[in-house]
């Protein structure tokens, strides 16, 4: 069975004036055939942390939180795995104000272009995958109605069936390593900084601008 993870950078607020709230939105998935050695490398970074940094540590690989060299080195071990980066990403000012306040529809929107891009243009074997995203919504309704769109759109455009799971990082260590992958294409498009996207880059099959 091969495998979609899923995850996001960035945030859909639309308040520009306050200092956090991100310009760009990037969806990314990782792609892999086997995920065993994928998991494992949550668990080498893990072994190269000091006994200092494990005892303050969530035990949750998190981006944003890690060192530097912490997010180096898992970058560099997934450099090395047969995997696919594929991400689409958006400039938040061209984002039609209808949309502003539903936040849910819009992101369901938003992957739903992400994964009609991989099955238009055959991006990754198609057959047998299952899609697992990153929680982001504690509301069962709009958990269910995210895959039921999805798959609804999945069948009717493509004539294909794909399960969709949703779990946290903390039950699929595989998405720990899409948010360091979601990170690094953010980082490179909101900050300018593609030193760490530099790393994974020969694994991206397609990076694309979503309203350009």
């Amino acid at each position: 069975m091969s495998y979609i993870f899923l995850d996001e950078s960035g945030d859909l607020g639309f308040d520009f004036d306050k200092v956090k709230t991100s310009h760009y939105f990037v969806v990314s998935c990782l792609f892999v055939n086997d995920k065993r050695p994928v998991e494992k490398i949550v668990k080498k970074v893990f072994s190269i942390l000091s006994n200092k940094e494990i005892r303050h540590h969530s035990g949750v690989l998190h981006c944003v939180k890690e060192h530097p060299k912490t997010r180096e080195r898992l970058l560099s071990l997934l450099a090395q795995k047969d995997v696919s980066i594929i991400s689409i990403y958006l400039d938040k000012k061209k984002v039609y104000t209808r949309f502003h306040n539903e936040k849910h529809v819009f992101y369901n929107y938003v992957v739903n272009i992400l994964l009609d891009r991989i099955y238009t243009k055959k991006l990754i074997p198609l057959d047998n995958i299952t899609l697992i995203a990153s929680k982001r919504e504690t509301n069962k309704f709009l958990n269910e109605n995210f895959k039921e769109y999805l798959n609804k759109q999945i069948n009717s455009n493509h004539q294909r069936m794909i399960s969709i799971e949703i779990r946290t990082p903390s039950q699929e260590k595989c998405l720990q390593i899409v948010d360091f992958v979601c990170w690094a294409v953010f980082r490179k498009i909101e900050k300018k900084d593609d030193s760490y996207y530099k790393i994974i880059s020969d694994k991206v099959r397609e990076e694309k601008s979503l309203f350009a």
